[in-house]
Protein backbone atom coordinates (compact mmCIF):
# COMPACT_ATOMS: atom_id res chain seq x y z
CA UNK A 1 0.00 0.00 0.00
CA UNK A 2 1.59 3.33 -1.25
CA UNK A 3 2.10 5.51 2.08
CA UNK A 4 2.94 9.60 0.69
CA UNK A 5 3.04 10.50 4.54
CA UNK A 6 -0.71 9.16 5.15
CA UNK A 7 -2.30 10.55 8.09
CA UNK A 8 -3.57 7.30 10.11
CA UNK A 9 -5.95 7.03 12.89
CA UNK A 10 -5.32 4.30 15.38
CA UNK A 11 -8.06 2.94 17.51
CA UNK A 12 -6.81 0.83 19.73
CA UNK A 13 -8.01 -1.93 21.62
CA UNK A 14 -8.00 -2.52 25.66
CA UNK A 15 -5.26 -5.55 25.15
CA UNK A 16 -3.01 -2.68 23.82
CA UNK A 17 -2.76 -1.70 27.20
CA UNK A 18 -4.38 -4.33 29.83
CA UNK A 19 -4.75 -8.21 29.18
CA UNK A 20 -8.13 -9.87 30.52
CA UNK A 21 -5.74 -12.14 32.48
CA UNK A 22 -4.11 -9.02 34.46
CA UNK A 23 -4.83 -7.03 37.13
CA UNK A 24 -4.14 -3.93 36.20
CA UNK A 25 -1.28 -2.85 37.83
CA UNK A 26 0.83 0.51 36.73
CA UNK A 27 3.80 -2.04 36.06
CA UNK A 28 1.20 -4.44 33.60
CA UNK A 29 -0.10 -1.50 31.77
CA UNK A 30 3.42 0.40 31.11
CA UNK A 31 4.80 -3.26 29.53
CA UNK A 32 1.39 -3.43 26.97
CA UNK A 33 1.90 -0.13 25.81
CA UNK A 34 5.64 -0.83 25.52
CA UNK A 35 4.41 -3.75 23.54
CA UNK A 36 2.28 -1.56 21.51
CA UNK A 37 4.64 1.47 21.12
CA UNK A 38 7.12 -0.69 19.54
CA UNK A 39 4.42 -1.43 16.23
CA UNK A 40 3.59 2.63 16.36
CA UNK A 41 7.36 3.16 16.14
CA UNK A 42 7.79 1.03 13.30
CA UNK A 43 4.97 2.73 11.73
CA UNK A 44 6.06 5.94 12.26
CA UNK A 45 9.65 5.01 10.50
CA UNK A 46 7.51 3.81 7.51
CA UNK A 47 6.24 7.41 7.47
CA UNK A 48 3.16 7.39 8.07
CA UNK A 49 1.35 10.40 10.56
CA UNK A 50 -0.06 8.99 13.65
CA UNK A 51 -3.14 10.29 15.91
CA UNK A 52 -3.94 7.66 18.42
CA UNK A 53 -6.78 7.01 20.19
CA UNK A 54 -7.44 3.97 22.86
CA UNK A 55 -10.33 2.49 25.12
CA UNK A 56 -10.34 2.86 28.60
CA UNK A 57 -12.97 0.47 30.32
CA UNK A 58 -10.57 -1.34 32.73
CA UNK A 59 -9.18 1.50 33.70
CA UNK A 60 -12.46 3.84 34.34
CA UNK A 61 -14.11 0.78 36.04
CA UNK A 62 -11.25 0.56 38.43
CA UNK A 63 -11.18 4.28 39.05
CA UNK A 64 -14.93 4.18 39.50
CA UNK A 65 -14.24 1.64 42.43
CA UNK A 66 -11.65 3.75 44.10
CA UNK A 67 -14.19 6.47 44.13
CA UNK A 68 -17.02 4.56 45.54
CA UNK A 69 -14.63 2.89 48.38
CA UNK A 70 -13.14 6.72 49.39
CA UNK A 71 -16.20 8.23 49.15
CA UNK A 72 -16.19 8.55 53.13
CA UNK A 73 -13.20 10.00 53.29
CA UNK A 74 -12.82 11.91 49.93
CA UNK A 75 -15.64 12.90 47.38
CA UNK A 76 -16.22 10.85 44.29
CA UNK A 77 -15.97 12.37 41.37
CA UNK A 78 -18.60 12.13 38.59
CA UNK A 79 -17.88 9.84 35.28
CA UNK A 80 -17.19 12.66 32.95
CA UNK A 81 -14.73 13.28 35.20
CA UNK A 82 -13.20 9.80 35.59
CA UNK A 83 -13.40 9.41 31.98
CA UNK A 84 -10.99 13.03 31.98
CA UNK A 85 -8.13 11.22 34.71
CA UNK A 86 -8.43 8.35 32.52
CA UNK A 87 -7.40 10.35 29.69
CA UNK A 88 -4.48 11.47 31.10
CA UNK A 89 -3.50 8.53 32.72
CA UNK A 90 -3.52 6.58 29.41
CA UNK A 91 -1.51 9.60 27.23
CA UNK A 92 0.82 9.89 30.07
CA UNK A 93 1.69 6.00 29.61
CA UNK A 94 2.29 6.30 25.45
CA UNK A 95 3.82 9.15 25.70
CA UNK A 96 6.28 7.81 27.50
CA UNK A 97 7.12 4.87 26.10
CA UNK A 98 6.69 6.42 22.60
CA UNK A 99 9.59 9.36 23.59
CA UNK A 100 11.64 6.50 25.43
CA UNK A 101 11.31 4.62 21.74
CA UNK A 102 12.25 7.77 20.19
CA UNK A 103 15.04 8.78 22.46
CA UNK A 104 17.25 5.61 21.72
CA UNK A 105 16.99 5.59 18.28
CA UNK A 106 18.24 9.95 18.62
CA UNK A 107 15.11 10.99 17.70
CA UNK A 108 12.97 14.66 19.37
CA UNK A 109 9.45 13.41 17.96
CA UNK A 110 6.81 16.05 19.39
CA UNK A 111 4.29 14.17 20.87
CA UNK A 112 1.41 14.46 23.58
CA UNK A 113 -1.91 13.93 24.58
CA UNK A 114 -5.16 16.05 23.97
CA UNK A 115 -7.46 16.07 27.05
CA UNK A 116 -10.93 15.74 24.38
CA UNK A 117 -14.55 16.33 24.55
CA UNK A 118 -16.70 15.05 22.20
CA UNK A 119 -19.91 17.06 21.77
CA UNK A 120 -23.19 14.35 22.13
CA UNK A 121 -26.93 15.01 21.23
CA UNK A 122 -29.18 16.21 24.62
CA UNK A 123 -31.45 13.86 22.30
CA UNK A 124 -29.90 10.90 21.37
CA UNK A 125 -32.15 8.05 21.98
CA UNK A 126 -30.02 5.95 24.31
CA UNK A 127 -30.69 8.42 26.62
CA UNK A 128 -33.79 7.06 27.15
CA UNK A 129 -32.74 3.46 27.92
CA UNK A 130 -29.08 2.99 28.81
CA UNK A 131 -27.48 -0.21 28.20
CA UNK A 132 -23.34 0.61 28.80
CA UNK A 133 -21.93 -1.13 31.85
CA UNK A 134 -19.92 1.07 34.03
CA UNK A 135 -18.22 0.21 36.97
CA UNK A 136 -17.81 -3.00 39.93
CA UNK A 137 -20.63 -5.69 40.10
CA UNK A 138 -23.24 -4.98 43.03
CA UNK A 139 -25.83 -7.47 44.81
CA UNK A 140 -29.22 -6.44 44.35
CA UNK A 141 -29.68 -4.83 47.56
CA UNK A 142 -26.42 -2.58 46.72
CA UNK A 143 -27.71 -1.47 43.16
CA UNK A 144 -31.05 -0.77 44.85
CA UNK A 145 -29.66 1.70 47.46
CA UNK A 146 -27.72 3.51 45.20
CA UNK A 147 -30.59 3.93 42.71
CA UNK A 148 -32.32 5.20 45.85
CA UNK A 149 -29.47 7.25 47.28
CA UNK A 150 -27.90 8.25 43.71
CA UNK A 151 -30.13 7.72 40.69
CA UNK A 152 -28.33 5.40 39.27
CA UNK A 153 -30.20 3.21 36.65
CA UNK A 154 -28.81 -0.27 37.53
CA UNK A 155 -29.84 -3.60 35.67
CA UNK A 156 -29.29 -7.53 36.06
CA UNK A 157 -26.69 -8.42 33.89
CA UNK A 158 -25.64 -11.73 35.03
CA UNK A 159 -27.62 -14.75 35.23
CA UNK A 160 -26.62 -15.98 38.50
CA UNK A 161 -23.79 -15.57 41.39
CA UNK A 162 -23.98 -13.01 44.31
CA UNK A 163 -23.30 -10.02 42.26
CA UNK A 164 -25.56 -9.65 39.24
CA UNK A 165 -26.42 -5.52 39.18
CA UNK A 166 -24.30 -3.19 37.46
CA UNK A 167 -24.78 0.95 36.44
CA UNK A 168 -25.27 1.45 33.41
CA UNK A 169 -25.49 4.28 31.04
CA UNK A 170 -26.26 5.85 27.88
CA UNK A 171 -23.71 5.21 25.38
CA UNK A 172 -24.86 8.27 22.32
CA UNK A 173 -23.39 8.96 19.38
CA UNK A 174 -20.95 11.23 19.05
CA UNK A 175 -21.36 13.94 16.65
CA UNK A 176 -18.17 16.36 16.62
CA UNK A 177 -14.73 16.80 18.64
CA UNK A 178 -14.64 20.16 20.53
CA UNK A 179 -10.69 20.52 20.21
CA UNK A 180 -10.59 19.40 16.29
CA UNK A 181 -8.84 22.43 15.55
CA UNK A 182 -6.33 22.12 18.33
CA UNK A 183 -5.49 18.56 16.61
CA UNK A 184 -5.42 19.61 13.22
CA UNK A 185 -2.74 22.42 14.47
CA UNK A 186 -0.52 19.13 15.82
CA UNK A 187 -0.94 17.28 12.59
CA UNK A 188 -0.04 20.12 10.72
CA UNK A 189 3.19 20.28 13.13
CA UNK A 190 3.91 17.20 12.90
CA UNK A 191 3.53 15.71 16.21
CA UNK A 192 1.86 12.39 16.99
CA UNK A 193 -0.91 12.83 19.05
CA UNK A 194 -3.13 10.56 21.73
CA UNK A 195 -6.95 11.74 21.24
CA UNK A 196 -10.71 11.08 22.22
CA UNK A 197 -9.20 8.39 24.61
CA UNK A 198 -12.18 6.26 26.11
CA UNK A 199 -14.42 7.51 23.52
CA UNK A 200 -13.89 11.30 24.73
CA UNK A 201 -15.80 12.91 27.55
CA UNK A 202 -19.16 13.24 26.39
CA UNK A 203 -20.38 17.09 26.37
CA UNK A 204 -24.07 18.57 25.32
CA UNK A 205 -24.21 22.25 24.34
CA UNK A 206 -26.66 24.29 26.34
CA UNK A 207 -29.13 27.14 25.09
CA UNK A 208 -26.78 29.73 26.07
CA UNK A 209 -24.18 27.64 23.96
CA UNK A 210 -21.92 26.48 27.37
CA UNK A 211 -20.86 23.24 27.06
CA UNK A 212 -21.42 20.63 30.32
CA UNK A 213 -20.09 17.64 30.78
CA UNK A 214 -22.82 14.32 30.94
CA UNK A 215 -23.06 10.76 32.38
CA UNK A 216 -22.54 8.57 29.37
CA UNK A 217 -20.29 6.42 27.84
CA UNK A 218 -19.36 6.90 24.15
CA UNK A 219 -17.70 4.22 21.82
CA UNK A 220 -14.92 4.39 21.40
CA UNK A 221 -14.59 2.88 17.62
CA UNK A 222 -17.14 5.06 17.06
CA UNK A 223 -15.50 8.56 18.44
CA UNK A 224 -12.45 7.43 16.63
CA UNK A 225 -14.14 7.69 13.62
CA UNK A 226 -15.54 11.12 14.09
CA UNK A 227 -12.29 11.83 15.04
CA UNK A 228 -10.97 10.60 11.80
CA UNK A 229 -13.70 12.41 9.97
CA UNK A 230 -12.47 16.40 11.21
CA UNK A 231 -8.93 15.79 10.82
CA UNK A 232 -9.61 14.40 7.27
CA UNK A 233 -7.21 11.26 7.65
CA UNK A 234 -6.76 8.82 4.81
CA UNK A 235 -6.82 5.63 6.92
CA UNK A 236 -8.68 4.17 9.71
CA UNK A 237 -7.23 1.74 11.30
CA UNK A 238 -8.78 -0.28 14.04
CA UNK A 239 -6.52 -2.66 16.18
CA UNK A 240 -8.15 -5.39 18.76
CA UNK A 241 -7.77 -8.96 19.02
CA UNK A 242 -8.59 -10.51 16.18
CA UNK A 243 -6.71 -10.40 12.43
CA UNK A 244 -9.91 -10.24 10.57
CA UNK A 245 -13.54 -9.98 10.52
CA UNK A 246 -15.74 -12.80 10.07
CA UNK A 247 -18.81 -13.88 8.59
CA UNK A 248 -20.82 -16.53 10.57
CA UNK A 249 -18.23 -15.83 13.40
CA UNK A 250 -17.62 -19.18 15.85
CA UNK A 251 -19.37 -20.87 13.84
CA UNK A 252 -18.35 -24.23 11.26
CA UNK A 253 -19.03 -22.09 8.61
CA UNK A 254 -16.53 -18.81 9.62
CA UNK A 255 -15.53 -16.98 6.46
CA UNK A 256 -12.62 -14.50 7.12
CA UNK A 257 -13.36 -11.50 5.17
CA UNK A 258 -10.39 -9.74 3.41
CA UNK A 259 -10.50 -6.66 1.23
CA UNK A 260 -14.37 -5.44 1.12
CA UNK A 261 -16.62 -2.58 -0.63
CA UNK A 262 -18.85 -0.71 1.89
CA UNK A 263 -22.55 -1.71 0.05
CA UNK A 264 -21.04 -5.29 1.00
CA UNK A 265 -19.85 -4.03 4.78
CA UNK A 266 -23.32 -2.45 5.14
CA UNK A 267 -24.97 -6.02 3.55
CA UNK A 268 -23.02 -8.16 6.19
CA UNK A 269 -23.84 -5.46 8.77
CA UNK A 270 -27.80 -5.38 7.88
CA UNK A 271 -27.76 -9.10 8.11
CA UNK A 272 -26.57 -9.51 11.76
CA UNK A 273 -22.92 -10.76 11.15
CA UNK A 274 -21.30 -8.39 13.38
CA UNK A 275 -22.88 -8.36 17.00
CA UNK A 276 -23.69 -5.44 18.83
CA UNK A 277 -20.96 -5.93 21.73
CA UNK A 278 -18.28 -6.69 19.70
CA UNK A 279 -17.87 -6.23 15.70
CA UNK A 280 -20.95 -4.24 14.82
CA UNK A 281 -19.66 -1.15 16.14
CA UNK A 282 -16.15 -1.27 14.29
CA UNK A 283 -18.06 -2.16 11.13
CA UNK A 284 -20.16 0.81 11.50
CA UNK A 285 -17.37 2.95 12.81
CA UNK A 286 -15.39 1.78 9.32
CA UNK A 287 -18.62 2.43 6.88
CA UNK A 288 -18.97 6.14 8.63
CA UNK A 289 -15.66 6.91 7.90
CA UNK A 290 -15.69 5.82 4.37
CA UNK A 291 -18.98 7.52 3.92
CA UNK A 292 -17.71 10.51 5.07
CA UNK A 293 -14.94 10.18 2.41
CA UNK A 294 -12.15 8.23 4.23
CA UNK A 295 -9.99 6.25 1.51
CA UNK A 296 -9.64 2.82 3.75
CA UNK A 297 -10.67 1.67 7.31
CA UNK A 298 -9.19 -1.66 8.49
CA UNK A 299 -9.56 -4.04 11.13
CA UNK A 300 -6.96 -6.34 12.56
CA UNK A 301 -4.90 -7.51 15.33
CA UNK A 302 -2.26 -5.55 17.21
CA UNK A 303 0.72 -8.10 16.08
CA UNK A 304 -0.22 -7.53 12.23
CA UNK A 305 -0.32 -3.84 12.33
CA UNK A 306 2.39 -3.13 9.93
CA UNK A 307 1.48 -6.49 7.64
CA UNK A 308 -1.93 -4.97 7.14
CA UNK A 309 -1.08 -1.37 6.34
CA UNK A 310 1.26 -3.09 3.41
CA UNK A 311 -1.45 -4.71 2.02
CA UNK A 312 -0.84 -8.48 3.56
CA UNK A 313 -3.98 -8.68 6.58
CA UNK A 314 -6.65 -7.50 8.17
CA UNK A 315 -10.23 -6.58 7.04
CA UNK A 316 -10.69 -3.33 4.29
CA UNK A 317 -13.25 -1.66 3.87
CA UNK A 318 -13.02 0.39 0.87
CA UNK A 319 -15.30 2.67 -1.22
Amino acid sequence: MKNDRKLVVIALGGNAIKQADEIGTAYEQFRNVAITCKQLVKMNELGYKLILTHGNGPQAGNLLIQQEEAKQIVPPQPLDVCGAMTQGQIGYMFQNQLQNFFRKKGKNIPITTVITQVLVSKDDPDFDDPTKPVGPFYTKDQAMELNKTKGYIVKQVRPNGEKQWRRVVPSPDPIGIIEANCIKALVKARAIIIASGGGGIPVVEKSDGQLVGIEAVIDKDKAGQKLAEVVDADIFLILTNIENAYLNYSMPNQKKLGEISISQAEKYLREGHFLSGSMGPKMLACIRFIKAGGERAIITSLDRAIDTLQGNAGTHIVP
